[in-house]
């Protein structure tokens, strides 16, 4: 007990280090460079690839799982070679630079349309677009955890972090169209008439991802790293052992793909439900796809004192809970005529992201947590190796979001040639939209109901681990 009560210099020797509001701004805007990009391809990809491209459904939700299970083989190699090099300019915060770079172009290459339909085109920049996202993100996640040991700085770091992350949000859910429109102010609200106007979007979106990434990289720095020593015999097969070893870190990881697939799947149905079973404008899409991030800016701050005064399970429980009310308001809304208004959508939208934000948003501080459980138990901090297998299992979600949609379409007969859709191809949408992420918020609230890392038990773990170390 002497050493958590002990502050200063004292306790920064021992790991416990305090962090500046601007180190914290600058670790979430890495974040924020990767939401204009990953939030992007969540919410319009599969839009583009079917209204703009000109991919059938199935052949981009086929497309989808093949590029997730080469990320299945990708993530852990990225992760074993982050852990075991040591880069000159940081073990992590190098590849903000490094992959970023490559991660702008292929951004760009994934919206240019001048191999329209090109199967090949398609999967090539698809493919190298998640090589290069897992190039950044891993590192950037694995960053976080070697800022500092302390768990009330984790807290405020992740919630700095989620804050930046849904202003991408909100920059891609509400820009994206209105600066699709100012690229291509052609008359009417399809979107898919925009066609040269998605690469200048893209290209405007990914140049300041790219500036934000840089400015991440001159802010953060690493002071909770193993040294290289004690990486260098880090292995592949050390992804199966910490996941075989790490309960806490399996529970994370069944939890990131039910929190991933119902974000992936929800969010990449909002522009057809908006365009075929509420026939709005432009305008309403961008406030539609709005709300999913703004709720953030009022809950976002407050995650620290309401995680002291109901605890973290609870605190899951109650966004996760709130999460599932606004998809069956959203449902109601869409299936009773009487109902049928954007503004009672627009509310049921607000309530449906309020949960999401708060218990998807903080699931990262768990992230530090995990991998502190596993250097207790075997003695080596291998952060790569966990966010690897975190990554694999996020994007096992995204997979799922990836996939589903577009099966879900073929199956109702969806028609990207048609302005209007039949009866059964909107209520199809609407269980994208609404009921099939509801489901898995059930599922993940079971989940998460098996975490057994509360605060005072992670700090006595970070403790021990000085001690040890000292």
């Amino acid at each position: 007990m002497e050493l958590a009560l002990n502050t200063g210099k004292t306790s920064e020797s021992k790991g416990f280090y305090k962090l500046s509001m601007l180190q914290c701004v600058g670790f979430g805007s890495g974040d924020l460079a990767q939401n204009l990009i990953y939030q992007t391809i969540s919410m319009y990809l599969l839009f583009f690839y079917t209204n703009v491209y000109g991919l059938s459904p199935a052949v981009a939700a086929v497309m989808f799982l093949i590029v997730r299970i080469i990320d299945v083989i990708w993530d852990p190699l990225v992760g074993t070679y982050v852990d075991k090099h040591d880069p000159k300019y940081g073990k992590y915060r190098s590849y903000l630079v490094l992959g970023g770079i490559p991660l702008t172009g292929f951004a760009l290459l994934c919206f240019w349309n001048g191999f329209s339909g090109s199967l090949v085109y398609a999967y090539v920049t698809y493919v190298g677009l998640s090589m290069c996202y897992t190039l950044v993100n891993v590192p950037y996640g694995a960053l976080n955890a070697s800022l500092t040991r302390d768990t009330a700085e984790i807290t405020k770091l992740t919630s700095v972090r989620m804050f930046m992350a849904n202003v991408g949000g909100l920059a891609v859910g509400m820009g994206i169209p209105v600066v699709l429109r100012m690229f291509d102010p052609s008359e009417g609200s399809d979107l898919s008439l925009h066609d040269g106007a998605w690469f200048n979007t893209m290209a405007l979106y990914g140049g300041i991802g790219l500036i934000l990434l840089l400015f991440c990289f001159s802010q953060c720095k690493e002071r909770v790293v193993m040294d290289k020593k004690e990486t260098e015999n880090v292995k592949v097969s050390d992804l199966w052992m910490e996941f075989v070893h790490n309960r806490p870190l399996r529970i994370l990881a069944f939890f990131f793909i039910t929190a991933f697939a119902m974000m992936a799947i929800g969010n990449s149905a909002g522009a057809y439900y908006i365009n075929y079973n509420m026939h709005g404008t432009a305008g309403e899409l961008s406030i539609f796809m709005g709300l999913g991030s703004l709720p953030a800016f009022i809950f976002m701050p407050l995650i620290p004192p309401i995680k002291r005064m109901v605890g973290k399970k609870w605190m899951f429980y109650i966004f996760l809970v709130t999460a599932v009310v606004g998809m069956a308001m959203l449902y109601a809304v869409s299936m009773i005529p009487e109902l049928r208004q954007m503004r009672l959508v627009y509310i049921a939208q607000f309530v449906k992201s309020t949960g999401i934000i708060v218990a998807t948003g903080y699931m990262w501080a768990l992230v530090p947590e995990v991998i502190s459980y596993g250097e207790y138990k075997h003695g080596r901090r291998i952060s790569g190796i966990v966010n690897a297998l975190t990554g694999i299992f996020y994007k096992a979600g995204m997979a799922l979001g990836g996939v589903v949609p577009g099966l879900v379409l073929a199956f109702v007969g969806f028609d990207n040639m048609s302005e209007t859709q039949t009866l059964f191809a909107q209520q199809g949408i609407l269980w994208l939209v609404a009921v099939i992420p509801a489901i898995l918020l059930v599922a993940a609230m079971f989940i998460i109901s098996r975490y057994e890392l509360d605060d005072d038990r992670i700090d006595e773990i970070n403790r021990i681990i000085e001690e040890r170390n000292n």
